[in-house]
């Protein structure tokens, strides 16, 4: 799960707030707020952050399996936090199915 320690989100806080809109805009930085507008650009992310992780730890089946892990655990954390809540609004909206 993608839940770490706070002070180890820290390194990677500048990286993620090009992709927050709402991320406070430092002085200090050069890269301004990147839209990722398409299903393709979040594949390329995911697919070049998964190859940084093997360049940087090694290639080996462990690692490609943590990879296969992660966006598994990501995709479960993403369903459970947000789609879920995202179907119960449109069902008291339009009503349910069953």
């Amino acid at each position: 799960m993608p839940y770490i320690k706070q002070q180890d989100r820290e390194k990677f806080e500048e990286v993620l707030n090009h992709f927050d809109k709402n991320a406070p805009y430092d002085d200090y930085t050069d890269t301004p707020f990147v839209k990722i507008e398409s299903c393709g650009e979040l594949n390329y992310l995911f697919s070049m952050l998964s190859k940084f992780y093997i360049e940087q730890n090694g290639e080996n089946y462990q690692r490609y399996n943590d990879i296969v892990g992660a966006l598994e655990g990501a995709k479960l954390e993403l369903y459970r936090r947000q789609i879920s809540k995202y179907e119960d609004k449109k069902i008291s909206e339009n009503g349910d199915v069953f």
